[in-house]
């Protein structure tokens, strides 16, 4: 059927639309190994399923020559469209379009998609590939990075935000990376750093690569700015639409069922996993894989701080958030990394509704000046903080050691664990029977030492005095762990608890 002039007018405009900077910066993008902002989004998104809004907006600037430069959707390319059937809001920088720079018009496009998100309670998805603040546009741009900032604020706990650094995201731009809840980055492609290193070299004469600097593999490993890496762009955002399936789509839904073909027997080869020497380590997370459905954990934040582990998993067909000590990294000790990781972790999930299951085997804080002088106190107190605040259903499983302080913060029944578990190899004490006897007896011989050592074993490495006292619910098996983590989660689906009434809490920052 023939199109009249104003119909064949609008087709032309989106055929121009959509080569953004044109065909030759297109073809630079894939020399580089990088799709294009629209190419991201429909590889992200179900098939045909986008929905492009504001594709005709252009920039208003007219400093520099730039009222001659005009092109449409001004670097930003937004929208809305399906992930597993269930509605997803995104934008995407196009770096062929003034290399992906961030202007006022490109801003309002940004807020204008954060603000209907955050309306219609669906998760937010940012795709970052952008040059920084457009330096033509001056204040204006930085106006644009600080209304963007506002919006990941006001949305944070009601809809899960989600950023893909796909390129460089440098200066100003990183805040709002920073501000949403997960960050994922791609091998050798993705840099974020405040300073690139041209002014770090001018600053403090130090030479770094934009690699070492700010490259994904220093983000997920060092620094702790990322969750995810991938090798390549489309499995990142394959890993986004994963992470996803774990997720509701707002803070007063629940996260999709998931069936499952699990059985809800016993599971009799966790018996042998941990070992009959306290001190020798094994892996936490063959429990965690022995006990969800499918043997499944998606696990976040693996390269960073590795003494504790956090992830999601199913249960049941229910989406449960795991944090666990593990003992085959310095012996699961919590320290300034893990005790940030697992803490902003926990607040996640009670943000979204998401159960929390730990597993603990920690010997106690780590231990040195470095630790003492960078804040262990104030870092470890955040851990406290959010599991006393969390208010779903909270479940403990101690499966060797549960040393001090320490225990207390893995949720303890004292912090306000719902159901505490322990299996018969707990060790639940101030400190372990070498320390100890060492402060009781350390002018005693080594017999009497050696006979207090099996004193204090008797009496405390193992579950019962704590079982006594009604801190631990019930003593497992550890082939029971599935089946009774998913019949206390079913008993506890119906919890009701609410904290005082406040603005917000402090938590030790």
């Amino acid at each position: 059927m023939a199109l009249n002039k104003a119909q064949e007018h609008l087709v032309e405009l989106n055929k121009t639309a959509d080569l953004g900077g044109g065909q030759e910066r297109i073809d630079r993008q894939h020399e580089q190994g990088k799709m294009t902002a629209r190419e991201r989004i429909n590889t992200l998104l179900d098939p045909n399923t986008f929905v492009e809004i504001d594709k005709f907006v252009t920039h208003r600037c007219s400093n520099f020559g730039m009222e001659k430069k005009h092109i449409l959707g001004d670097g930003i390319v937004a929208g809305y469209g399906k992930i597993a059937g269930r509605t997803i809001f995104v934008y995407s920088y196009d770096f062929t379009v003034y290399g992906g720079s961030l202007g006022r018009s490109a801003a309002d496009k940004i807020t204008k998609i954060q603000r209907m998100a955050l309306k219609m309670g669906a998760p937010i998805i940012a795709i970052n590939d952008s040059g920084g603040a457009r330096i033509q546009e001056g204040v204006a741009s930085l106006a644009g990075y600080g209304d963007i900032f506002y919006q990941n604020t006001i949305a944070s706990g009601v809809i899960p935000q989600i950023s893909v650094i796909m390129g460089p995201c440098a200066g100003g731009a990183c805040y709002s990376p920073a501000l949403t809840d997960f960050i994922f980055m791609v091998k050798e492609k993705s840099h974020m750093f405040v300073t690139g290193p041209d002014v770090v070299k001018t600053v403090t004469n130090e030479v770094v690569s934009k690699e070492d600097l700010g490259g994904a593999q220093t983000h997920t490993s060092k620094s702790g700015v990322a969750h995810f890496m991938g090798d390549t762009e489309e499995e990142t955002l394959m890993m986004v639409r994963e992470l996803l399936s774990f997720l509701p789509s707002n803070n007063l839904e629940d996260a999709p069922i998931v069936p499952t073909d699990s059985t809800n027997e016993e599971n009799e080869s966790l018996n042998t996993i941990i070992p009959e020497d306290p001190n020798k380590p094994y892996d936490i997370k063959q429990i965690i894989e022995g006990v969800v459905d499918d043997g499944y954990f998606f696990e976040v934040m693996a390269g960073f701080a590795p003494n504790i582990v956090i992830g999601f998993a199913h249960l049941d067909g229910k989406t449960i958030g795991v944090v666990a000590n593990q003992p085959a990294y310095q012996a699961g000790v919590l320290d300034i990394d893990a005790s940030d990781k697992a803490a902003r972790f926990i607040r996640f999930c009670d943000c979204f509704n998401i159960p929390l299951i730990t597993f603990e085997d920690v010997p106690g804080f780590l231990p040195g000046t470095i630790q003492e002088h960078n804040g262990i106190i104030r870092h470890g107190a955040k851990i406290v903080y959010a599991f006393v605040e969390a208010t779903v259903p909270k479940i403990t499983i101690i499966t060797r050691k549960a040393y001090g302080g320490a225990y207390i913060v893995m949720s303890s029944k004292h912090t306000g664990a719902d159901i505490n578990f322990a299996y018969p190899t707990a060790e639940i004490a101030v400190m372990g029977a070498d320390g100890a006897v060492n402060i009781l007896y350390h002018k005693a011989s080594d017999d009497e030492k050696a006979k207090a050592k099996e004193e204090y074993a008797e009496k405390f490495s193992n579950p019962y005095r704590a079982a006594e006292l009604g801190y631990i619910d019930e003593v497992i098996l550890p082939q029971q762990t599935r089946v009774k983590l998913i019949q206390a989660l079913d008993m506890a689906q119906t919890k009701i608890r609410s904290n005082p009434a406040k603005k917000h809490g402090n938590i030790p920052l």
